[in-house]
């Protein structure tokens, strides 16, 4: 079995194609206080991750919503804030879901288990017939045996069931009583979303959020702030979105062409 040097590895990706874990070696450096208008999802996805370790009970973590919010950089700067802490994180990508009992093992062991492993899932959903979600519940939920104590997942999605919804399933619903009965195609959908304890929803951002992640990139900037912001709104405005990401964008383009 695979073992790793965790101590000086915070991260690793697996690879499914040699079945085995690749040692990060240039992490992103995003730290928390760059995210802006985040702030409620920052202290909720804060403070599981403290509860996670400290050795207490913490939630399998569903993080929702429209594109370029800030999903994914906010469970990258946790291992930034944290890793001095003993996090870990192992990204998975999608179609290497069915490898996740094999990974969970890996971190089940004597050289590991000092260690807090957040399982990290970026831009998970299905597509139907895809049945790779059922070993993901598996690792949510436990079978015979309950996943390790110190791995936690955190995904993120653009859909919050993660399963694409078809208008035919919602005619499996029904009124019994005063009680309203899904069919089995939408309690599949909504039973794998339910075992994640907490869901974060990201929104778009407004136009001021929008500037002020911009400003945060900028904030050396010397020149006409008005004039920046005019810029920023115009690239913005070609793309249809004024998202986190998109200030990135701009800030990476407006260098490139200064």
């Amino acid at each position: 079995m695979q073992t790793l040097d965790w101590k000086n590895t915070p991260a690793a990706i697996w690879r499914a194609k040699h079945a085995r874990l690749k040692p990060v070696r240039r992490l992103d450096p995003i730290r928390l206080e760059q995210l802006v208008g985040i702030d409620h999802q920052k202290q909720q996805l804060l403070e599981n991750t403290g509860k996670f370790l400290r050795g207490e009970p913490a939630n399998h973590t569903l993080l929702w919503g429209a594109r370029g919010t800030g999903k994914s950089s906010l469970v990258k700067a946790l291992l930034n804030e944290f890793g001095t802490a003993g996090l870990r994180c192992v990204e998975v990508n999608l179609p290497d879901l069915d490898d996740l009992p094999e990974i969970v093992d890996l971190l089940d062991t004597d050289s590991a288990r000092d260690y807090k492993f957040i399982l990290f899932c970026d831009d998970l959903s299905f597509e139907q017939g895809d049945s790779r979600y059922k070993g993901l519940k598996t690792v949510l939920a436990g079978s015979l045996e309950l996943p390790p104590e110190n791995v936690l997942l955190y995904a993120t999605s653009n859909r919050r069931h993660l399963l694409p919804e078809d208008l035919r399933d919602n005619e499996q619903t029904r009124i019994v009583g005063t009680e309203l009965h899904y069919g089995d195609s939408v309690e599949e959908t909504l039973s794998l979303a339910d075992r994640f304890g907490l869901w974060l929803s990201f929104y778009p951002a407004d136009w001021p959020t929008y500037l002020e992640i911009v400003d945060r990139y900028f904030a050396d900037y010397k020149g006409d702030r008005e004039a920046l912001h005019t810029a920023a709104k115009q690239f913005a405005m070609l793309r249809a979105n004024h998202s986190g990401r998109t200030a990135e964008q701009f800030y990476l383009s407006y260098c490139a062409d200064g």
